[in-house]
Parts: structure tokens; sequence; C-alpha cells
């Protein structure tokens, strides 16, 4: 293995990003490998056989470095436990392609993160491979959705004549009185993140109709209203602005009510998505220097954590949050001697 360092332990910066890619990939996989064996449209399914390959590639690689630490191999998500291939397609191609755009879209977003946190060189190293993979998909990705016409661009505005410098306080309002417009940097902010609400009510509504647990059902259900209501919300900041709201792909869904993946998988991949929500609306709230706009941000936050801890304490219930590598309980050890 290229500039393997032998004696130096993995951190637990480059444990947990290596834990959290084989847990994201050997779901992806089971997801791709469905939608591959369902696809119609050549061009698309070329792109998800990349993506494929790119993830079954992660997953051995990752067994390399844990087996070279003597650390446990996650369980993850397994095509023979967790993937249903004789199930019809439970979303389009269409969808397929924006559902893969938002992925890779967190993927570098998580590799980016994964290269800043580690410092041994295979580590550096893989996760800048990583990069370089995911952008190139992300080529194909866009490039696809480009010639079939349906990528949602960001709202466009007009190029401005000269530079400027704010020059009053009232740059900063946005409760009361007559509010400035809206940024470049905060319509991005909130086209980006209701590009990812719309994908999440999509597989929200997709994951219901096919679930085979009430309770968990309900939990879809919960949470396609909770992500209807957020993308409305957004949508009238811009629509009050005179802008465009990226499209919703609501109907992409299929009519199949036989599921393709385990109630397992789906209940992981919405929590999962629930949690880098809240770090996207963070950003966002970072951006917006509007306060209005980073008092909904905050709404947005605090809804979607309420809705987060839900998802965790069912997996909690059913068995199905595999759990991450622990620090040593010094306490526990103490007391055991």
């Amino acid at each position: 293995m290229d500039n393997y360092n032998y004696n130096v332990e993995l951190t637990s910066a480059e444990i947990a990003n290596l834990w959290t890619q084989y847990m994201n990939d050997s779901l992806s996989i089971c997801i791709l490998t469905h939608s591959i064996e369902k696809a119609k449209d050549e061009e698309i399914k070329e792109v998800l056989e990349f993506a494929l390959r790119i993830a079954e590639s992660h997953i051995e690689k990752i067994k390399q470095f844990f087996t070279q630490e003597n650390f446990p191999i996650p369980k993850g998500f397994t095509k023979e436990e967790d993937l249903n291939l004789d199930a019809p397609p439970l979303f389009t191609d269409t969808f397929m392609m924006i559902y893969m755009h938002v992925m890779t879209l967190l993927g570098l977003t998580g590799y980016a993160g994964a290269v800043a946190t580690s410092c041994r060189d295979d580590q550096v190293n893989y996760f800048i491979k990583c990069n370089e993979e995911s952008m190139e998909l992300y080529k194909r990705i866009v490039k696809v959705m480009l010639n079939k016409g349906f990528y949602s661009k960001p709202p466009r505005i007009n190029t401005p004549n000269e530079i400027d410098f704010v020059n009053n306080q009232r740059y900063l309002t946005g409760w009361f009185g007559k509010k400035r417009p809206i940024n470049a940097v905060e319509i991005s902010g909130v086209s980006f993140n209701m590009v990812k609400i719309i994908v999440k009510v999509v597989l929200e509504i997709g994951f219901g109709q096919v679930c085979q647990t009430e309770e968990i059902k309900k939990y879809f259900e919960k949470g396609k209203k909770l992500c209807e209501k957020q993308f409305g919300r957004m949508s009238d900041t811009l629509t009050k602005e005179n802008l465009a709201s990226p499209a919703s792909w609501v109907s992409e869904v299929t009519s199949s009510t036989i599921s393709p993946f385990s109630d397992k998988l789906m209940l992981n991949h919405i929590v999962m998505l629930i949690s880098a929500a809240i770090g996207y609306f963070g950003a966002g709230f970072s951006v917006s220097q509007r306060r209005d706009l980073a008092v909904e941000y905050t709404r947005l936050i605090a809804e979607v954590a309420l809705y987060a801890e839900d998802g965790a304490e069912l997996l909690i219930k059913y068995r199905w949050m595999e759990q991450p590598p622990l620090a040593e309980d010094r306490g526990n050890l103490a007391t055991e001697k």
C-alpha cells in the first residue's frame, strides 16, 4: 500500500472517516445495484454503474485498512439482507440522477473533511483519490442532467454594473422595515438546501409506500410533511424576491408497493440525510447576513433535530443502529479492578 505508515496508528478522526464511509457506501451499493438492474435509460445506467464501481472499490479498501489495524469490519448493509432485486423500480431513472447529484455533493463535502482531518499518508492519499473520483462522477451526472434537460439551476440574478460596499446597518435588517434584496450568497444557500429537501421528500414518499413496519411508515409520513412545510417556507422567501424555486420531483415515484430495500436500510438512510441536513442548514445560517434568514435557519435546525431524535429512537428500538467505535470507558475500567 503506497506510503503506508506502519508505526503510526489510525487516529480517532481517521477511524471515524473510514467507518462512516463504509456505512454510507455499503448502503449506496444496495441502492445502486437495484437502480442499475431496473434502469431503462442507457446513459443514466452508465453513470450509475460508474458510481457503483467507485463504492465497491471503497469498501474493499476500507476492509484492507481495518484488517491491517486488527479493527473489526463494520456490518453496514448487505445485498443479502437489505436488497430485494426482484422488486420493481421504486423511482424513475430521472429521479435517480437527481438523487445521485445530491448524494455526490454530500460525498464531496465528506471527503474534503476527511482529507482535512487525516494525517497518515495512506489516509490523506486515499481520501484525495476519493475526492477525485467523486468530482469525476459529479461531472458525469451534471452532463447527463443538462443533456436531458432536468438539471434544476439555481435562480439567476442580473450582473451588477460595479462593486459596492455596505454603508449602513440596515443591510442586516430583516424583521421590520424595508428589507434589502437577498444577496447571491444567501440565494445559493437557500436554493441548495431546497434541492436537498425535495430529494428527501421524494425518498420519504417512496419509502413510506413500501415500508413493512407501520411505526416507521408513520415516521416517513411525518418527515414528508415536515420537509414539505420547510420547502414551502423557503420557496416563499425566493418568491418574495421574484426568484424561481428549484423543481419538485414528487411525481418521480412509481406505483410499486414492493420494497426493494429493508426497513432497516430505508430508516437509516433517512436518519443519515437528516444529520447531513442539520450541517447544511448550519452552513446556510453562517452565510446569511439578513436577520430573518438567520432566524429561519435556526428554526429549520430545531425542527429537523427533533425529527432526527425520533429516528434515532426507532433505530435503537429495532436494534438497527450500528454503534460507531467508542473511546474506552475509564470509569468502568477503574471499577473492574
